[in-house]
């Protein structure tokens, strides 16, 4: 139902207006319907094809903005790519982490470099660099640019990786259920592998760098935290990531927002609560 309120609900054939706002939130505009550059995947733009990978659950409203406008921003700087909405539809708790995983080892052969993007992050200035990161990881939302992350160690919102740099990392971690963290373990995960972060330099537009779509007043974060939770959520993970993420494929949806293609896949992550046991919300 939520695919179909997607595709509709930026035509006239749409549903009426209250559908798919169960939480409460003010329903967002359509993206202006500016000409789509026609081609995602043009040979003549190099030999590099970028998977786009986007952890996803339930905020239709931000993916109606986000799917065209970053189709039409890669396109300008001629980025071939593919954009992948990891749709986790199982009832355990959001698990960023796995999603990449998942994504990663869905997003087949033809791609050799993968974008970590959250869905409520929209770059603005066009000089940011979507190129492949060969000389290692590339942090696009990096601490001086982003509206909210500041810390010297933060790799989220935006990180680029060549497909064998993310394989000597072994991945993400699977070990953290709900909301944060798991960037601050990949970035242990990127040292102990070798890797050195680069990121942006020359780029004068300071915290208006990127467009946080973001509104935490309807939107609340999953922030519980219990007991081994707390406990588990410094630590290393020296075990799981890649090798070990347990996961299904309910479907896999080509789809177009707003004339920009995209691939949804539907994911039913698995969890051992003997291992985690903050997977479930009871």
């Amino acid at each position: 139902a939520s695919l179909l309120w997607l595709q509709l609900s930026c035509s006239g054939e749409g549903p009426a207006p209250g559908i798919g706002q169960s939480r409460g939130g003010p329903r967002q505009p359509c993206p202006p319907q500016a000409p789509l550059l026609p081609v995602e995947d043009e040979p003549s733009w190099g030999p590099h094809r970028l998977a786009l990978l986007v952890p996803f659950r339930e905020r239709f409203e931000e993916l109606l903005a986000f799917v065209p406008y970053m189709h039409r921003f890669l396109s300008k700087k001629r980025i071939r790519h593919q954009i992948f909405i990891l749709n986790q539809v199982d009832h355990f708790r959001f698990n960023r982490a796995s999603l990449i995983n998942v994504g990663f080892l869905e997003s087949g052969n033809d791609t050799d470099y993968i974008a970590m993007h959250d869905v409520d992050l929209l770059p603005l200035n066009e000089q940011l660099d979507y190129g492949f990161p060969e000389s290692g990881p590339f942090h696009v939302a990096s601490p001086e640019l982003h509206p909210l992350y500041h810390y010297k160690t933060y790799v989220g919102g935006i990180l680029l990786l060549t497909k064998q740099h993310y394989e000597m990392c072994n991945g993400m971690s699977n070990r953290f259920w709900g909301w944060g963290r798991e960037d601050d373990e990949f970035y242990r995960r990127i040292k102990g592998a070798g890797l050195q972060v680069r990121r942006p330099s020359g780029i004068t537009t300071g915290y208006e760098t990127f467009q946080h779509l973001h509104d935490p007043a309807w939107r609340k974060r999953d922030q519980k935290r219990i007991a081994a939770q707390k406990q588990e959520q410094f630590k290393v993970d020296r075990e799981g990531g890649l090798n070990n993420v347990r996961y299904r494929i309910e479907s896999r949806t080509a789809l177009s927002v707003a004339g920009a293609p995209c691939t949804v896949l539907n994911i039913l992550l698995d969890c051992d609560t003997s291992e985690t046991p903050w997977c479930t919300f009871g």
